[in-house]
């Protein structure tokens, strides 16, 4: 396959909340972090060049969370980048960190609210683009934490609002207290769970982030689908994976993380990537029976 018949109709920005436009690949902060995405990178001088870096390739879409080290990544992030021109950093709160690979959601609004000041105040900013709900927390009413958001919205303590790991059901819930401006899911080219929420987020022009985005199981293997369709666009399967979920909808912003320079600049080229319509449909189905 070459991509000759390419799709040209893949838009390369998408506009979250209605008013804050960004270049689609983002970039995913989770890996900035230590080991277990807890304490400090063992390369911290690498890791801000590979921010630093992000951002002289054209990503202007930056995803994080207080948990993340936690504080970590915020923190390095602004270290990196702050004062941020023309960059938006999105961060999130509702996990706490007991410890390494440990996540535990919290969703009590006090917690919340608390959380999202300081993360403001961790980034260095006046109000914060992006806020997302990184976990509903299922022991406190979804009432109440929806609420929360829709205080730190009316405060002027973030612009947009978001939510992670979400049911359709919970988004239209979501919606009766505050707009809800993006979806972050679990969700790639095979592992298809999160179908209908994206389908009803394409419907609703809401962002939807894709985390764990390059993940392909089976199809990367020497002699797949995906591995072959790479190598006849003279790209990795990673890139290739990219490529097909900027494809699969306009509403689509996947966030690839690394903390190497070199791995950063191979997930941006895939941006550049254009499947043909044929190569799209291969590798949709091939992702469906995987």
């Amino acid at each position: 396959m070459t991509g000759t018949e390419a799709l040209s109709d893949v838009p390369t920005t998408f506009t979250i909340g209605g008013d804050l436009p960004v270049r689609r690949l983002g970039f995913g902060s989770m890996r900035i972090a230590g080991r277990g995405v807890w304490g400090e990178p063992t390369d911290r001088e690498g890791v801000l060049r590979t921010l630093k870096r992000a951002v002289e390739l054209g990503v202007n879409f930056i995803d994080t969370a207080d948990s993340y080290g936690p504080f970590v990544s915020e923190q390095l992030i602004r270290e990196a980048l702050h004062p941020y021109p023309g960059v938006v950093v999105a961060t999130k709160a509702g996990l706490t960190r007991p410890g390494p690979d440990q996540w535990a959601p919290r969703g009590d609004p006090d917690y919340l609210i608390a959380e999202a000041r300081g993360s403001r105040e961790r980034l260095g900013v006046e109000r914060i683009d992006l806020w997302q709900l990184h976990r509903i927390d299922p022991t406190v009413p979804r009432l109440e934490q929806f609420q929360a958001i829709r205080a730190l919205l009316d405060a002027g303590v973030i612009r947009h609002a978001g939510l992670s790991e979400v049911s359709v059901e919970e988004i239209e819930a979501a919606r009766e207290i505050f707009p809800v401006s993006t979806v972050q899911n679990r969700y790639n080219l095979a592992d298809r769970s999160s179908e209908a929420v994206l389908d009803y987020c394409t419907a609703n022009g809401i962002g939807f982030i894709p985390w764990y985005p390059l993940a392909a199981g089976r199809l990367t293997a020497k002699d797949s689908v995906l591995s072959r369709i790479a190598a006849g666009l003279g790209a990795n399967p990673g890139q290739i994976a990219l490529a097909w979920l900027l494809r699969r909808s306009p509403v689509v912003l996947p966030i690839p993380g690394t903390s190497q320079v070199a791995h950063l600049e191979e997930n941006v080229r895939a941006a550049s990537i254009t499947l043909s319509a044929e190569d799209f449909a291969v590798l949709d189905r091939a992702g469906r029976d995987e």
